[in-house]
């Protein structure tokens, strides 16, 4: 390999790595190799072999590089054209994984209709189907299967499978009913007492469930004895702790107060599942959530999972960066309201339809029409909070929005360390992104696109941004290592095709 490849191998080797939340040394423990040597290789200054690339590739859930794959690696846009037409919003894969989960409850046949067919579904029903689960997709449909064991085998799990996705610690909730100890790996870098775990931990003890971690394990023990005297206060509101205390509570046949919960789309949906499996919910759309559980559940049930608002914003955001009318139909009104009040202040003409409901028989849809016309920067800075307010995965959309508008916006994504400097990429295509620190953008606008060649982020909400900015730049642009965008995408390239795109899939060999 040439130096110059080297260094952008290393690059990409050092973001993905970052996005894992791995230090040098975590990275060389799950490689068998020193940090030193890992640092030479994210300087540029170390020859790697095709084993060597995959290794780190499984080891960062990062496609860093593919040979004979049929997953393109890379995009080419032709960009400056505007789209027509009307696009579905296609349900939610944060609903998904949650009631992939879910199933775990169900000692009867779960069918989950119109499932997004992305990656992190698939690392999910191979870690089932690994355990004993029996799991197919229904013949000419997105609707799946779920048939369980009579009896979950845990030690024959695909540890590589379990490794790949930080879903695995919503395992916790449910395996809880089905053994008194037990052991999961996960992914180095989530060790206990990180921000994303603890307030898992927190929450479930009061169920009986006691975890300490090992490199890459954790260790479960549950005192079948210990249940929840008093309310549940979560000490941080986020989506998949609630739905990991959800999980716990389904079939714990006492009451369970949790309060601070999140009450989000895909806990709402999560909700919505448990109570078809005769679970009592009480205040499903609030922010205390009272449980009473069934201690077994043996039902076939089938379920359909509800739209999804960040794929919907992804979709609007196509539709204004390329000034283009186009029809976003099966939008999750209830999940987008404060995201379009602020696109009211910006000037944003669009018109919306009658409300309907989606075919779980409980989220409120619309169809969405954007108009083209002039934008204006907000006078207050835009910043995500917790359900109802601005989500965080919308907030880089907010980016490209912001840079065909007239005057400055801030960006501001207090939650995730580093994400908005992905945001720096859009300069290459000609936006003015100013880096403040590692949580705050200022955006200036209008923009005069222009082409550019950029490797995509780890990150897949800052990678589709970047694949929509590269939709309204005139000329060709290109978009290398897309693998994170199918992780949460389906068909994203050919549906946008569909709305007069130009994107073409191909890779290196």
């Amino acid at each position: 390999m040439t130096e110059p490849y080297l260094s952008r191998i290393g690059a990409l080797i050092r973001d993905a790595r970052r996005h894992k939340d791995l230090t040098q040394a975590e990275l060389a423990t799950l490689l068998g190799t020193s940090q030193s040597a890992v640092a030479r290789i994210e300087q540029g200054k170390q020859n790697l072999s095709l084993e060597m690339l995959a290794r780190i590739g499984e080891s960062l859930d990062s496609e860093i590089v593919s040979v004979g794959s049929a997953v393109p690696q890379n995009l080419r846009i032709t960009g400056g054209v505007k789209l027509s037409g009307e696009i579905d919003v296609r349900t939610s894969k944060n609903a998904a994984v949650a009631l992939l989960c879910a199933s775990l409850l169900n000692k009867g046949r779960t069918t989950l209709r119109n499932l997004a067919r992305i990656e992190e579904v698939n690392r999910i029903t191979e870690v089932l189907t690994s355990i004993g689960y029996k799991i197919r997709w229904l013949p000419d449909s997105s609707d799946l299967e779920i048939v369980p064991p009579a009896k979950i085998d845990l030690d024959a799990m695909d540890q590589a499978a379990a490794r790949r996705t930080r879903t695995i610690i919503m395992f916790l909730g449910p395996l809880m009913h089905e053994f008194d100890a037990f052991e999961l790996p996960y992914a180095g870098g989530c060790d206990l007492g990180t921000r994303t775990v603890e307030p898992h931990m927190i929450a479930l003890r009061q169920f009986g469930i006691d975890v300490t971690a090992t490199t890459g394990t954790y260790h479960v023990t549950v005192d079948q004895h210990r249940r929840p005297t008093k309310p549940i206060v979560l000490t941080e509101r986020g989506d998949t702790v609630t739905e990991n205390v959800l999980l716990a509570a389904a079939r714990h046949p006492g009451t369970t107060v949790i309060r601070n919960a999140s009450s989000n789309y895909m806990v709402q949906d999560l909700c919505v599942f448990l109570k078809a499996l005769g679970v009592r919910i009480e205040g499903l759309g609030t922010t205390t959530l009272e449980v009473t559980g069934v201690q077994h559940i043996d039902m076939d049930i089938e379920y359909s999972p509800s739209e999804d608002p960040i794929e919907a914003m992804s979709l609007l955001a196509a539709g204004v960066v390329t000034g283009s009318e186009i029809l976003v139909k099966r939008v999750p009104i209830e999940f987008m309201e404060i995201e379009l009040a602020v696109l009211d202040t910006m000037g944003l003409q669009y018109e919306i339809s009658e409300e309907y409901v989606s075919a779980n028989g409980h989220t409120r849809l619309v169809d969405l029409r954007t108009i083209p016309g002039a934008l204006k920067a907000p006078l207050d800075k835009i910043h995500p909070l917790p359900f109802p307010g601005l989500n965080i995965d919308n907030l880089p959309f907010f980016a490209i929005i912001a840079a065909c508008a007239e005057g400055s916006t801030m960006i501001h994504d207090w939650v995730y360390e580093n994400r908005a400097i992905y945001l720096t990429e859009l300069t290459t295509l000609g936006a003015k992104v100013h880096l403040m620190d590692p949580h705050r953008v200022m955006i200036e606008g209008p923009t005069k696109w222009r082409a550019g060649e950029i490797m995509c982020p780890p990150a897949l909400r800052p990678g589709v941004v970047i694949l929509l900015a590269m939709l309204a730049a005139p000329g060709v642009s290109v978009l290398r290592n897309v693998y994170v965008i199918h992780r949460g995408y389906e068909d994203l390239a050919t549906r946008l095709n569909n709305l007069g795109a130009d994107i073409q899939t191909f890779r290196d060999i």
